[in-house]
């Protein structure tokens, strides 16, 4: 039986940061993804954001690894050459009733450390983006984009270069945990092969599928496994170019941030997402649902064009709640679960990818058997 210092379930950009982080603290690294590529679940259908922390609950885990995680993603992209920009967002409100949630998110942004940020007039907005429709609107200096796939290539090769191995196509079946620490896996690979190995650690960073495989965890209490609550958003791309250098996100709709728009690194313009709640994750985007797209645009920009939205893709978040339900990050190591050596990852949506490096930290100290720096 092949045995290994830790094992990383999931290739994904949380799974890989995870990866590069304790390939570098000297630990022997295998990570094992179902797919075929890295990165080709969550983390390449979003809006590549790289977020300033506005939205989440002061002293939150999605907080605080929202501010130190993008600060941190800043100058790894710059190290690294990763394509990315520090362009800026303007949250709006189009209406003079939302003007106390803006003023909020201000209030909540400031108490998290989003620190920068500024209340404009409806003609200080429109003086930055002449296109712009508001009441008024709040300037976040530090929100910017990235290129993903770059950032998750770099990450992977990172952790190659410390000595972590990848073994892509190949399922993790089940696995028996150890008193010791960590456990017995059974995996199988895309030519049926199923081997068993040891890992004195297993973080399970598979996103989507991670409360599933917890279950597959003999010896792990199911009581600490949630239940998985599916959230599709589509996103719909601009046919030529929009008028806007800037994010635009409107007041945030409950389930999500609202159908905002942001650009990719070439100036093309997306929108999304919006959110339906499913049963089981799948990828297809309704054309039916361009014209509520197109309604949900217009409140702040009225001169979309008729006609000008054309289906892009959909992804899928991991929540820990239905409808109208609100969940932090569940970063649980064994002082939550009392599992030795098993870090289970529940919930990592939006900012995961932001503060992927972040987490990837404490992900790393609780391997170490270290408490995180983050709780």
């Amino acid at each position: 039986m092949d045995r290994i210092d830790a094992l990383v379930i999931g290739a994904g950009v949380v799974g890989l940061a995870c990866a590069r982080a304790l390939a570098r603290a000297g630990r022997e690294v295998l990570v094992v993804e179902a797919a075929a590529t890295i990165g080709s679940g969550i983390s390449s259908r979003n809006s590549e954001v790289i977020h300033a922390g506005l939205y989440y609950e002061p002293g939150s885990r999605k907080a605080r690894h929202c501010v130190r995680g993008r600060e941190l993603l800043y100058a790894y992209c710059a190290e690294r050459g990763v394509a990315h920009r520090r362009c800026g967002k303007l949250v709006v409100a189009t209406r003079d009733e939302e003007a106390p949630a803006l003023h909020a998110i201000g209030e909540r942004a400031a108490a998290s450390g989003a620190h920068g940020l500024r209340a404009l007039s409806a003609a200080e907005a429109r003086a930055m983006e002449p296109a712009l429709s508001c009441t008024a609107a709040l300037w976040s200096p530090h929100t910017g984009i990235v290129d993903s796939h770059g950032l998750m290539l770099a990450l992977q090769g990172d952790a190659e270069a410390a000595g972590a191995l990848f073994a892509l196509r190949t399922q993790v079946l089940g696995a028996s945990l150890i008193d010791a620490g960590g456990g017995r896996v059974e995996t199988r690979s895309a030519d049926g092969e199923v081997l068993t190995l040891q890992a004195q650690a297993i973080v399970n960073a598979a996103g989507l599928d991670a409360p599933r495989l917890a279950r597959a965890m003999h010896g792990f209490p199911p009581a600490q496994v949630p239940a998985a609550h599916f959230a599709k958003g589509s996103y719909f791309a601009l046919a030529g170019r929009a008028p806007f250098s800037r994010l635009i996100y409107p007041v945030p709709e409950p389930g999500g941030l609202g159908v905002h728009l942001t650009l990719d690194l070439g100036g093309q313009a997306k929108f999304g997402p919006d959110v339906e709640w499913v049963e089981a994750p799948d990828y297809d985007v309704d054309p039916q649902r361009a014209g509520r797209f197109a309604a949900a645009i217009r409140r702040y920009w009225p001169g979309l064009p008729e006609g000008a939205l054309q289906p892009a893709y959909a992804g899928v978040r991991p929540k820990l709640h239905g409808p109208g339900g609100h969940a932090d990050f569940a970063i649980a190591g064994p002082r939550e679960h009392g599992a030795l050596g098993i870090v289970q990852l529940f919930g990592i949506e939006s900012p995961g990818l932001t503060g992927a490096l972040s987490i990837a930290e404490d992900v790393t100290r609780l391997v170490c058997g270290e408490p995180p720096t983050i709780t």
